[in-house]
């Protein structure tokens, strides 16, 4: 049989479904440590690019911090993490792919305090709110369409990559690829073939499903012009 043909019987096994280790145990491994890696990626992001994009002083540091982890590739991390106290398995994997999560969440809930106009900011401190109180009623919620295009960004990518998870023995789809080559590609070219098609399905559904979020969160009149926006923004921030 061809590749094509072992994938097609492979997915159709459904002891390759159920079994211990099969699809549904590493898929639930897959998504469980992408799903702590972006919300690891918010906690530091989100709070730091809000507070500079109130200040209205971070654009340099954005542009240093998010072009430094776009620098260090995930690969690296996923080799070098695991011989400090990380150790190999989860907790290297997750704290690696956060950091590759930080550059789209911090840029874009940098741009997404930074559009608002100012004088909707005057406007509240002229009726006698704080600064921190203008951040939080005001900026925050004109913000959180940025919020949620850079949290849509950063779960693709992390999803497609925690693939990588494999190598350090992080568990997820990655393995079912890892495994396959283990058979050699004549005898494993199909379950190749089907982990590969799980990893890009996975992508492809997170992306599908955040889209939906994004947009039901975007005020109606600004989803027009506000389409793609949030990774013009986070491409033009890092300057990838």
């Amino acid at each position: 049989m061809n590749p094509v043909q072992q994938l097609v019987v492979w997915l159709n096994d459904p002891l390759n479904w159920t079994n211990p280790g099969g699809v549904l145990d590493r898929l639930g491994e897959h998504v469980s440590m992408s799903a702590a890696a972006v919300l690891l990626g918010c906690l530091v992001a989100w709070p730091l690019g809000l507070w500079l994009g109130h200040t209205g002083r971070g654009g340099g540091v954005v542009v240093l911090v998010s072009n430094l982890t776009l620098s260090v590739p995930t690969l690296a991390l996923l080799t070098i993490l695991p011989l400090t106290f990380l150790g190999f398995g989860r907790p290297a994997v997750v704290v690696a792919l956060a950091v590759f999560a930080v550059p789209p969440l911090l840029a874009n809930a940098y741009t997404g305090v930074r559009q608002v106009d100012p004088q909707t900011r005057e406007a509240a401190r002229g009726m006698g709110m704080t600064g921190a109180q203008v951040l939080r009623q005001v900026e925050l919620p004109l913000a959180v369409p940025y919020l949620a295009a850079g949290f849509r960004t950063a779960a693709v990518q992390v999803v497609a990559t925690a693939a990588l998870a494999t190598f350090v023995n992080g568990g997820g789809l990655g393995e079912i690829i890892r495994f396959g080559f283990g058979l050699s590609i004549a005898v494993g070219g199909g379950q190749i073939l089907a982990g590969g098609l799980l990893v890009a399905g996975l992508a492809v559904s997170v992306e599908l499903l955040f889209a939906y979020v994004e947009r039901l969160v975007t005020p109606r009149p600004l989803r027009r012009s506000r389409r793609g926006a949030g990774r013009r923004a986070a491409d033009a921030i890092t300057g990838s």
